[in-house]
């Protein structure tokens, strides 16, 4: 497992996680009852969607061997080497709004969406 603590400020981080998405993260893994020191917020991509890939998130409750470890606002984020080629220099947001609230992948590397936004093609 490849650590890397990216601190507030730091212009260099390979994957970034706003205040509010690190926020909404961690009130959620508390609910799920999970430890926020160890247990942390996985960011995949897959295949899947109508222009190739697609973002995955989910809770995991330790970081694989292989991951890198990034911590943002006291949220941890686990990323696969093989999504990491997908996602490097990514922001990862909450938004709240009137067509509704979730989180936010923006992604440097895309080159096209589809039209629903839900999946994107490098």
């Amino acid at each position: 497992m490849s650590t890397e603590t990216a601190p507030d400020g730091d212009p260099t981080p390979k994957i970034e996680v706003t205040a509010s998405a690190a926020d909404e993260a961690l009130a959620l893994l508390e609910s799920e009852e999970l430890d926020t020191g160890i247990a942390g917020l996985r960011l995949f991509v897959q295949q899947g969607g109508c222009a190739g890939l697609s973002y995955g998130m989910r809770f995991d409750e330790e970081p694989e061997d292989d991951d890198t470890v990034y911590e943002h606002h006291g949220l941890r984020v686990f990323v696969d080497p093989a999504s990491m080629n997908y996602i490097e220099g990514s922001v990862v947001d909450y938004e709240d709004g009137l067509q509704g609230a979730g989180f936010h992948v923006e992604n440097p590397n895309v080159v096209s969406e589809c039209g629903c936004g839900e999946s994107f093609r490098t």
